[in-house]
């Protein structure tokens, strides 16, 4: 990589981290869904600009259901899942169980598009999620169950969406699925945001956690994200997975007082290195990428 590359995949990091942390200030006053509707409309809003100045309206109109779907599958269900942890879980938390969501994808590329796994990414798989049961391990209860639940169902649906786009999107340019994919998410989330949203008014500090987080960690992240997958390779762009658990932890230790406890130290440590077995960043799988010049 590039400095520049490095430095595009720390503020990815950073970014995305900061996700974790606003959904903990603003989800118990929005709720998860009218609070998910506000960052995919802010987010389209954002980046439409960026489409037309791009001349991608073309390929949004061509490819819009596979678009929409990515909308509906990357954006749409599992912000809304995360949004809804982050009530009972901290920023940090939240961001390492995401941190499997790498795992889910190799698990789906196996099971749907054929690709072969290796001995090296079948291990890394069973140490991953050997990594999300320590990490939830002491979270199995009726309080923390179904949070946790829904962290790990919408790391999931981040593993099928990356499969869905793969098979469907390959030829289709990262800004078009970028803005046309928010788009599609936050039609899909209006109705239900409408009949969902907040009784009572909400603070100016929930406010502006939702637009920084539609403008910054979902605007400006998808640039960053895709842009890194275009100059160094999906292989090495998905590194990003390593470090959003890490800025999670920092925002929410120094800015809401959140605790780094032993569980999610080790817990991490373990979803992180079978992520990069199953990714093939480090063994067998990453000499072959190597080789193959990704």
């Amino acid at each position: 990589m590039k400095f520049r590359d490095i430095v595009d995949l720390i503020l990815l990091a950073a970014l995305w981290g900061a996700s974790f942390l606003f959904m903990r200030i603003a989800t118990p006053e929005f709720g998860a869904v009218a609070l998910i509707e506000l960052r995919v409309a802010i987010a389209a809003l954002f980046l439409i600009p960026l489409l037309v100045v791009r001349d991608n309206m073309a390929q949004l109109r061509k490819n819009w259901k596979p678009i929409f779907a990515v909308g509906v599958l990357n954006s749409a269900i599992p912000f809304c899942l995360l949004a809804y942890s982050t009530l009972y879980l901290s920023a940090g938390f939240a961001a390492i169980v995401n941190a499997s969501s790498p795992l889910f994808a190799g698990l789906i590329a196996w099971m749907w598009l054929d690709e072969r796994l290796n001995h090296s990414r079948i291990a890394g798989l069973l140490i991953g999620f050997a990594g999300v049961v320590v990490l939830v391990w002491d979270k199995i209860s009726p309080q923390f169950g179904i949070a946790v639940a829904a962290a790990i169902l919408g790391s999931a649906f981040y593993g099928v969406a990356a499969n869905f786009a793969r098979k469907y999107l390959r030829q289709t340019s990262p800004p078009a699925v970028a803005a046309g994919s928010q788009i599609g998410a936050a039609l899909v989330l209006f109705p239900l945001a409408l009949w969902l949203w907040p009784e009572y008014p909400v603070s100016m500090r929930a406010w502006i956690a939702v637009i920084l987080m539609g403008v910054f960690s979902t605007g400006i992240a998808y640039l960053l994200y895709f842009r890194l997958i275009a100059r160094v390779g999906p292989v090495k762009a998905i590194t990003v997975t390593f470090l959003v658990p890490v800025f999670a932890v920092i925002w929410g230790v120094l800015l809401i007082d959140e605790s780094l406890t032993r569980e999610m130290v080790v817990g991490s440590g373990i979803i992180l290195t079978g992520t990069a077995l199953a990714t093939g960043l480090i063994g067998r799988g990453g000499r072959a990428a190597k080789k193959d010049g990704i």
